[in-house]
């Protein structure tokens, strides 16, 4: 049986699976013994573990990726959104030219269809059916009866950010009310598009285009957790646009990156300034927004979409044009889809949340056709319309309604005490601009006071520009709410292209990732090890003796910390050295936090991340040092993190993706 030893992890661990740290590697400990739903596996210790030679150092090696970087023919990018999607691509010989997919069957009034509906349908058995405005008419053209058999999902990507314990089996909510595999739905989209760029590719082409020509480039809030982002991940692998063995094809983008770094590229003529709502003066058209950025300049990229608000704020270098971030990315689910339930709020108090809920359940093709209505009304709000909005009502709302409530729609509204939403003969709700505004205001007062806190902060003081980006930033609502409010702090700019922005920018980052070269680390990183017991200093609960020796168990020994600056391809390295020569497997165990003040890894929120095993069996006949060198490196600084361990005598290793879904 071989040895193994390591960090451990909360429960079930093994006696084994420790670290042990010199009285020259000390982490500082609470003075008081942490509150923890786990308990503290110190109890099991059998024998002692691996020892630390050496203090951390960071090694910038800014090169360390260069030598994976592959070559691929053209880079694709998919905006996977909350309400809408789309992908846009371009030929790594020709990076300047953006090719924004082609344009979709189908679409809304008032709605440009450049993007498609992030609407899915799978057959009564659970298969693919259709994606996008083909999903929706499809199921909309069913008889009620038959629709109830089929898995209709739209506005699905919210689930990963509003579901706290995320794992690879996640349900998602059709809405006939049947669950199904978050991740099936997610690897179908991917697989949808992938099918799809493939084909406009290989037309374009003129002979069949290959995956493996491919880099592959998905957009991921900012602000969502990490498991999340490798939920995404394993989606994509799923649909097979990459694989664990060649995860370089495949880059995670985060929207509002992706969003700076086209805003730095915009020509003066492709923006319009909301102060003086007219296109810049005083530079020529072909000037790109360094004409008006100088060296040093900072801004601020507002994503506002469908499902969430990103806010980031970067620091230009010239004449480069690399970005720097500044703070780390802020936001909340303040998107679009805010009106949304302010809308379904107002048809509960007025018709009964009981029949609303059962209408969603008896005819979800009809409530479906109620939102479309909606949305296109919702476009059409403005902050200086005088004229009512009008939303048709499905006739199976109004007959439904008649046989639930034994009355007639109208009846209700006028029974109802809400006087600015009137009924017209038409068949139609005519809800006034100011009934209208107000299904808005909690979404945006949201997003400017979360903005108003991030200009509290002193990196962000000095900001010059704030960029609106992402599909509600259309909404004429939002921008005046902006202007208002910041326009005199800074120069407000929205992209003319705005519902692209994110799209080709996520373009313009799969042709060079590098072009962010610092980012803030969005979790504390570390290992557990064991300390030498410090009287007074330590819990006494957390004192183990072994070997006549006193140890500080559960000692969280830091690696970075949050919202620390970390550049592109920063290694912190670490040296240990297991504490019996003999022993021929190594675990190291690696543990995250949101907070920065960690002491131990049984302090609440600490989860663990990742595992190292380091396995040295057939080593043996290599001469090894009396202390073995083991060395530990974290690459930070990507949208993703990297962690290896080195046996250095044998230069054997092992390298490992953080896993956040797997623990």
């Amino acid at each position: 049986m071989m040895e193994s030893v390591g960090v451990y992890g909360f429960c079930g661990c093994k006696a084994k699976n420790k670290l042990k740290c010199d009285s020259k590697w000390e982490v500082t400990a609470a003075e008081t013994a942490p509150t923890s739903a786990y308990s503290s596996p110190a109890r099991s210790l059998g024998d002692t573990g691996i020892t630390p030679l050496s203090p951390s150092h960071i090694v910038n090696d800014a090169n360390s990726n260069v030598s994976e970087q592959q070559t691929f023919l053209v880079v694709v990018a998919i905006d996977f959104g909350t309400t809408s999607s789309g992908y846009a691509y371009s030929f790594t010989k020709e990076p300047e030219c953006i090719h924004v997919m082609r344009r979709w069957e189908g679409g809304d009034p008032g709605v440009s269809n450049q993007k498609t509906p992030t609407t899915i349908l799978l057959t009564p058995e659970k298969k693919f059916h259709s994606f996008g405005y083909a999903a929706r008419d499809f199921y909309h053209d069913l008889d009620p009866n038959e629709a109830k058999q089929w898995l209709y999902l739209e506005k699905f990507k919210m689930k990963l950010h509003t579901t706290g314990d995320l794992t690879m089996d996640t349900d998602l909510t059709a809405a006939n009310g049947k669950k199904v595999k978050a991740l099936e739905i997610f690897a179908y989209a991917l697989q949808y598009f992938k099918e799809q760029a493939l084909k406009e590719l290989s037309d374009q082409a003129g002979s069949d285009f290959e995956n493996s020509d491919v880099r592959w480039v998905i957009t991921v809030p900012a602000i969502w957790k990490q498991p999340a982002k490798q939920f995404m991940r394993q989606a994509a692998y799923q649909a097979g646009l990459a694989s664990p063995e060649n995860s370089e094809q495949l880059i995670i983008a985060l929207e509002p990156e992706a969003a700076s770094i086209y805003c730095r590229k915009l020509r003066l003529h492709q923006m319009v300034e909301l102060s003086s709502k007219a296109v810049f003066n005083g530079y020529s058209a072909s000037d790109t927004v360094g004409a008006g950025f100088a060296q040093g300049d900072k801004y601020v990229v507002v994503d506002s979409g469908g499902g969430t608000v990103d806010l980031t704020v970067h620091q230009i270098r010239l004449p480069e044009g690399h970005l720097k971030e500044l703070y780390k990315a802020t936001g909340g689910p303040y998107g679009s889809l805010g009106v949304d339930y302010e809308f379904e709020k107002l048809l509960c108090k007025i018709f009964g949340e009981d029949f609303i809920e059962q209408f969603k359940i008896k005819r979800p093709a009809a409530w479906v056709d109620l939102m479309i209505a909606f949305e296109s009304r919702k476009r059409a709000a403005a902050p200086d319309r005088s004229n009512p909005l009008n939303i048709t009502l499905p006739f199976s709302f109004i007959d439904y309604y008649k046989k639930f409530r034994g009355h007639s729609v109208e009846h209700a509204l006028r029974k109802s005490n809400v006087d600015f939403v009137k009924w017209s003969s038409q068949g139609m709700l005519r809800m006034s601009p100011d009934a209208m505004n107000a299904l808005f205001k909690p979404t945006i007062d949201s997003i400017i006071e979360h903005l108003r806190d991030l200009f509290q902060k002193p990196e962000v003081s000095t900001v010059k520009f704030l960029f609106l980006v992402g599909g509600f930033a259309e909404a004429p609502l939002l921008q005046q709410a902006v202007h208002t409010a910041f326009g005199d702090k800074c120069r407000i700019i929205i992209p003319q292209d705005v519902g692209l922005t994110i799209l080709k920018g996520a373009v313009l980052f799969g042709l060079d990732p590098a072009v962010i070269k610092v980012r803030r680390s969005p979790l504390t990183y570390g290992v557990g090890v064991l300390n030498r017991y410090v009287e007074g200093k330590h819990p006494p609960e957390k004192l183990l003796v072994k070997d006549g020796t006193r140890w500080c168990t559960d000692v969280f020994d830091k690696f970075i910390s949050a919202d620390q600056s970390v550049a592109l391809g920063e290694l912190v390295k670490r040296s240990y050295t297991p504490a019996k020569p003999s022993q021929l497997v190594i675990v190291i165990n690696i543990y995250s936090s949101e907070h920065d003040n960690v002491s131990f890894i049984t302090d609440p929120g600490v989860k663990k991340c990742g595992t190292l095993r380091l396995d040295l069996t057939g080593t043996s006949g290599t001469a090894v040092p009396t202390r073995r060198e083991i060395q530990t490196l974290m690459q930070f600084g990507d949208t993703e993190i990297k962690a290896t361990a080195v046996d250095i005598a044998t230069s054997k290793s092992v390298r490992v993706g953080i896993d956040f879904l797997n623990y």
